[in-house]
């Protein structure tokens, strides 16, 4: 890919190439995501139970435009032309995501088969279009059912959610490339059960942070239970991240830094790979801290067979919160956040240095919302979502230089869709939807992307 007319980077920031000019492994995959609360719409059929998602959205004033999930993109229904779309991008995967309530509609009890036949249908057409399904367990729609029992905050879920990973990988997980067990655990944890702008909508600290060990327990459980089965999978787990900068070089702003990077990045990792929680975080939560049962640790720490990594911008902080990215000179998206690919090598080199046991790095979300027009001529002309992946997949090729062992890049997202507490206002999709008429246009940044993977496999083939 390449970009033109880019704005010049922070004084702090280190020109990259483009992306075209960058090396990449021969066997490194190039792929697109989306998640199937965002994309499938058909809310309530085929036996389909609610989410806490569903129920989130009904609630007033939670959704930006007050819309819903209800009919999304349609992609229940429009599923085999998607995936035409997916095949002819070029790419080599596909990252999705299966909807609890839809093959388990309670989180226990009974399978519905119609829901499970869909995703089976999903798989074996993007297997018979050449590309590899890499599929997502809780990318964070779980069943209302359960949520009315205490949803993550209940212990029990752990359980249920190791029983739906056994029964998809028994399905599924010899079809896919790859299983995750959870998407961003952090936000589910702080913007679900802290903050409360995503669902479930509550506001409790020491809940969220017994929430946060929950989804790590039921993480290595499920890994340890789907291992046994023996699948041909890799497994794993996504995390959000960004590299957090002191604003200043005093001490407050560098101790608060640090600290942000304990509740984002160390919180996760440390005990995925280091068996332990970081002690300034403990500290920080003092009486709010997690409840930990004997051997829960050892149960977190199972080896994994790749580390999902989602980046979009990086953390700038200050120990009185006065930064204000408006000011920082740097391009921002639509969604107010700094374009700062150099973070993203910076996040990807400082992984591998502190957990070197993360042995298969993925970015597996990457991508900018901005406003998409559709133009007179019928087209997208998205320069800067443009420039965003070319800029970002060469700091993958310059963590690559540096000696970081990257498996995988995937755009987020493959199409416009339902954005969360955004609703439909935000646009991260390299392929336009009109949610109207449900018409799919590809963007300039598709058609950049698409020529940039094709010249990369010419290359490998070569």
């Amino acid at each position: 890919m390449s970009s033109t007319n880019a704005p010049a980077p922070a004084a702090s920031a280190k020109p990259l190439p483009t992306a075209s000019a960058q090396d990449f492994p021969t066997d490194f995959v190039w792929g697109v995501a989306t998640s199937a609360f965002q994309i499938e719409g058909a809310h309530d059929a085929d036996g389909k139970g609610p989410s806490i998602w569903d129920t989130f959205c009904r609630q007033p004033g939670t959704i930006a435009d007050g819309s819903n999930g209800d009919v999304a993109c349609e992609h229940y229904a429009r599923w085999e032309s998607d995936l035409d779309l997916i095949r002819d991008l070029g790419v080599d995967a596909y990252r999705f995501s299966v909807s609890w309530p839809r093959v388990r509609p309670t989180g226990d009890g009974e399978w519905n088969e119609a829901g499970l036949a869909f995703y089976e249908r999903l798989v074996d057409g993007l297997l018979a279009r050449g590309m590899k399904p890499y599929l997502t367990l809780n990318h964070w729609d779980l069943p209302q059912a359960l949520q009315d029992l205490g949803g993550w905050g209940h212990r029990a879920t752990v359980d249920r959610f190791v029983e739906y990973a056994i029964g998809i990988a028994k399905r599924l997980g010899h079809k896919v490339a790859s299983v995750a067990t959870h998407n961003e655990p952090w936000v589910v944890a702080q913007l679900g059960h802290e903050t409360g702008i995503f669902a479930p909508g509550l506001k409790d600290r020491r809940l969220a942070a017994q929430v946060s060990h929950h989804l790590l327990l039921s993480h290595g459980l499920a890994v340890t239970a789907m291992r046994a089965l023996n699948l041909p999978a890799s497994l794993g787990i996504v995390l959000n991240m960004a590299p957090m900068y002191p604003a200043t070089d005093s001490d407050a702003d560098r101790a608060r830094a640090r600290l942000e990077d304990g509740k984002l990045r160390r919180w996760y990792m440390d005990p995925l790979f280091k068996g332990r929680y970081p002690q300034d975080v403990l500290d920080f939560l003092g009486d709010d801290a997690p409840h930990v049962e004997p051997g829960d640790m050892a149960k977190i720490q199972v080896p994994i067979d790749f580390l999902g990594i989602n980046y979009y911008s990086r953390g700038m902080v200050s120990a009185d919160d006065s930064f204000d990215p408006k000011q920082s000179g740097l391009e921002l998206t639509d969604m107010g956040w700094e374009v700062y690919p150099q973070g993203l090598t910076d996040l990807l080199v400082s992984v591998h240095r502190d957990y070197p046991d993360a042995r298969r790095l993925y970015v597996t979300e990457n991508g900018g919302a901005f406003p998409d027009p559709v133009g007179a001529d019928g087209r997208v002309h998205d320069a800067d979502r443009t420039r965003y992946l070319d800029t970002h997949i060469a700091a993958v090729g310059e963590a690559i230089r540096q000696g970081v062992p990257m498996a995988g890049y995937m755009v987020w997202s493959l199409m416009d869709n339902f954005e969360w507490a955004s609703g439909y206002e935000k646009r991260f999709g390299i392929v336009h939807v009109d949610y109207v008429t449900q018409r799919r246009t590809p963007k300039d940044s598709a058609l950049a992307y698409r020529d940039f993977v094709l010249a990369r496999r010419a290359t490998r083939q070569g």
